[in-house]
């Protein structure tokens, strides 16, 4: 499975990281723009990415604008639902304020900050990618 970490807090970067490591190739970026830019990257080599951990919260670009971008890129090219990248938004918001800010966005899940381990587990399960 190949992974992409958008988190510009260094701390959560490498937690997740060193956590999602045992599941797949992980890749990181400290921003929107590079999360997109690493995105587009891996679509036009045909190594698409099937999870994508995305902050919600980052400078420059933040990741609500990225996951906008992505699924426009998806169905631009054409990508089917079922092929598509899993999107889990990461916060430190609390879960009403994403639910209001959010709702139009086609994520697959979301996960509070600090992160339960056991919770990504099961949301990893129930996306069926592990």
């Amino acid at each position: 499975m190949r992974i992409l970490i958008a988190e510009d807090d260094s701390t959560s970067r490498d937690f997740i990281f060193k956590f999602l490591k045992r599941y797949g190739e992980c890749d990181m970026a400290v921003d929107g723009f590079e999360a997109l830019d690493a995105y587009l990257i891996s679509v036009k080599e045909n190594q698409s990415y099937d999870l994508l951990c995305i902050d919600i919260m980052m400078p420059k670009f933040d990741g609500l604008k990225v996951l906008k971008a992505i699924r426009d890129i998806e169905i631009q090219r054409k990508i089917s639902r079922e092929k598509r990248a899993k999107i889990i938004l990461t916060t430190a918001l609390d879960k009403a304020h994403i639910a209001q800010n959010s709702s139009e966005f086609d994520y697959d899940a979301f996960i509070s900050k600090p992160i339960n381990t056991s919770k990504l587990i099961e949301i990893l399960h129930d996306l069926g990618l592990i």
